[in-house]
C-alpha cells in the first residue's frame, strides 16, 4: 500500500513491509476512517499469510488485528513522547476485550510479532518503566507473538493450547525459526519437535537438547 498520510496507518504498513518504524513528534487520535482502512489492510494481508498455512477454518478477526496494530503503533510511539502520557497508557494500551482463539491469536500476530523489539528497545531506556510490564502482559496472553522473547508461561496448558493442528504447526515452526531454547525444552513441545524433525533433527537443530524430564 501506498502512503496514506495517516501516521498510524503509515506506521503499519512499513512495519509489515520493511520491519521499521517511524516515530512522530505527538500523539495523534486513530480515526474510525483509518480503523476501517486498517482492517481492510489486514485482511489483506491475512489471507496473503494464509497460503503459508492453508486452512479454510481459520479467518481473519479484523476488530483484533487492528486492536493490535494499535498497541504496536502507541508503544512505538510512546518510546520517544512520554510527556503527560502516564495517565493515559491504559487508554493507548487497553487489555484484549475479545475471545482469545486460534483466529484471533494469529490475526494479532500481524502486529504483535513486532512487540517484543519494542519492549527491548524501551527496558533499554528504562527497565522500571511500567509500560514494559503492560505490554509484557499482553505478549502474555498472546504468547504465539512472543516466541523468542523470555515470558513467564509456566501456566500454559500445552496439549489443550496447542491441540488446533494448524496453530500446533505455526507455533512448532515459530519455536525453530527462533531458535526459542526455553520453550523448545517444554517437554510436550519438546516431543512434537523430535517427532516433526524425525531423522533429521541434526539438519533442522542440532543443538537442542531431547527432554525426557516431565517438568516444565
Amino acid at each position: 500500500m501506498m502512503k496514506s498520510g495517516s501516521p498510524f496507518l503509515d506506521t503499519i504498513f512499513l512495519l509489515r513491509k520493511n520491519e521499521c518504524i517511524t516515530l512522530f513528534s505527538s500523539l495523534q487520535e486513530i480515526s474510525e476512517k483509518e480503523e476501517m482502512e486498517a482492517e481492510e489492510y489486514f485482511e489483506a494481508e491475512f489471507e496473503k499469510e494464509r497460503l503459508e498455512f492453508l486452512s479454510d477454518r481459520i479467518t481473519c478477526d479484523p476488530k483484533t488485528a487492528v486492536w493490535a496494530a494499535k498497541i504496536v503503533y502507541h508503544s512505538a510511539q510512546l518510546y520517544l513522547i512520554r510527556d503527560n502520557t502516564e495517565k493515559n497508557l491504559e487508554k493507548l494500551i487497553p487489555e484484549f476485550k475479545g475471545t482469545r482463539g486460534v483466529t484471533s491469536i494469529i490475526s494479532a500476530d500481524l502486529s504483535l510479532r513486532f512487540l517484543p523489539q519494542i519492549i527491548l528497545a524501551l527496558n533499554a531506556i528504562d527497565p522500571e518503566d511500567s509500560l514494559i510490564k503492560m505490554l509484557e502482559d499482553i505478549l502474555t496472553v498472546f504468547h504465539y507473538s512472543g516466541v523468542g522473547y523470555d515470558l513467564d508461561l509456566k501456566y500454559v496448558n500445552w496439549e489443550k493450547e496447542l491441540e488446533d493442528k494448524t496453530y500446533r504447526k505455526l507455533y512448532l515452526e515459530r519455536i525453530v525459526e527462533k531458535k526459542d531454547y526455553k520453550l523448545a525444552e517444554v517437554p510436550f513441545i519438546n516431543k512434537l519437535l523430535i517427532a516433526e524433525f524425525g531423522m533429521h533433527k541434526e539438519a533442522f537443530w542440532r543443538e537442542l537438547k531431547i527432554t525426557t524430564e516431565d517438568h516444565q
